[in-house]
């Protein structure tokens, strides 16, 4: 079975608004789930909502990570309350943990992402970290969430920051189901790889406006925030585990295991893993194109302020056995570096890393 989407999408200025009367047909007893003191303010405002429609109203926040200790202390308050149905409202993090949560104790989940650094309101997959942000592994679910809400008015809180990391994580799409599944020969896989090509193209052109220009009668950035929040998410849905991630995420796993916690946002690090990425297909594929990628990358990334190098992550890789732990990360049993149709090693990792850290991109 392949679940492509949420049951129910609501999007826009009033998304939230619109919800409600959806919202309290299934479920009389919500606990809502968030994550830091950010979004505090938001989220009394989605529980002071749902008071006001009666509801029986409860509410957690996750203490570290979407990990196994938090997961555990929330579903004993879900149990204890005997909540119906979860609410996650927040980052990637926490929509995640919502999510795995919701299945293990089979009650729905909605999703309310407060930021468009994510596809996690969309997809039927949960990322499993440590309690200090070490990326375990990632754990496939039975369904998408039941409803999900992408309120605008919610989004336009969010620094600027997270939709520069969300447009970095949509990018990889393309870059990453492309070479992975283009030989695949199934209709669905390879309409997913040309609506992630259509999703590049538009964070390309809209990417720089949306993160610089204003969110009122700006249409790239509406175009950007659902690009990043909605249609990645599609993507996967409609390719479902055909359409996979690829050496961006694998190197970004592997970062993880060494750097200062919650310092960097996921698709920070992914775009940095994506520029390996081709520097990888170019060394080891002959992809004539992968440097030219690279220089158009740049140049967006660079407008976004986003890290390009692995130093800007905070790590020096030739220190402290830092480019051997990312390299026998990445190269593990069973990691994304091996979907690529080419063999990858550890001295392939090291070798591109330390030519890549040592150099500076022409743009």
């Amino acid at each position: 079975m392949q679940s492509i989407s949420p049951e129910t999408i609501y999007r826009g200025n009033y998304a939230w608004e619109e919800s409600l009367p959806q919202i309290t047909k299934l479920t009389k007893s919500p606990l809502i789930l968030g994550r830091g003191i950010q979004t505090n303010n938001l989220r009394n405002n989605i529980f002071n909502d749902l008071k006001n429609q009666k509801l029986n109203v409860n509410s957690a926040n996750l203490q570290f990570d979407c990990c196994y200790e938090d997961i555990s202390r929330v579903k004993n308050i879900i149990s204890n309350n005997n909540n119906d149905c979860v609410i996650a409202a927040g980052g990637g993090k926490v929509l995640d943990s919502g999510k795995y949560i919701a299945e293990s104790l089979n009650i729905p989940c909605i999703t309310v992402p407060l930021s468009a650094s994510t596809c996690a309101g969309w997809t039927a997959l949960s990322n499993i970290y440590t309690k200090s942000g070490q990326f375990i592994k990632d754990v496939a679910l039975g369904s998408c969430p039941k409803i999900l809400v992408y309120d605008h008015k919610f989004i336009q809180t969010a620094p600027s920051r997270t939709l520069a990391s969300g447009i970095a994580d949509a990018l990889a799409k393309w870059y990453e189901s492309s070479i992975t599944s283009s030989k695949i020969d199934d209709g669905l896989v390879q309409q997913a790889i040309q609506i992630s090509r259509v999703l590049r193209d538009q964070l390309l052109i809209d990417g720089g406006k949306a993160f610089k220009g204003q969110f009122e009668n700006n249409p790239s950035w509406q175009n950007t925030v659902e690009a990043c929040g909605l249609t990645a998410g599609l993507v996967g849905g409609i390719g479902g585990e055909k359409c996979r991630t690829a050496a961006a995420h694998a190197i970004h796993n592997a970062i993880t295991q060494i750097i200062t916690p919650n310092k960097f946002l996921h698709g920070e690090i992914v775009g940095v893993g994506l520029l390996l990425q081709l520097r990888l297909e170019e060394m080891k594929n002959n992809n004539k194109l992968a440097d030219q990628s690279i220089k158009q990358l740049f140049v967006l990334m660079k407008e976004l302020n986003l890290p390009t190098t692995i130093g800007q992550l905070g790590i020096n890789v030739f220190e402290n056995n830092n480019l051997e732990k990312i390299a026998d990360f990445t190269c593990r049993d069973k990691s994304e570096i091996h979907f690529l149709p080419f063999e990858i090693n550890k001295r392939d990792i090291i070798e591109v890393i330390s030519n890549f850290e040592q150099q500076k991109i022409q743009a």
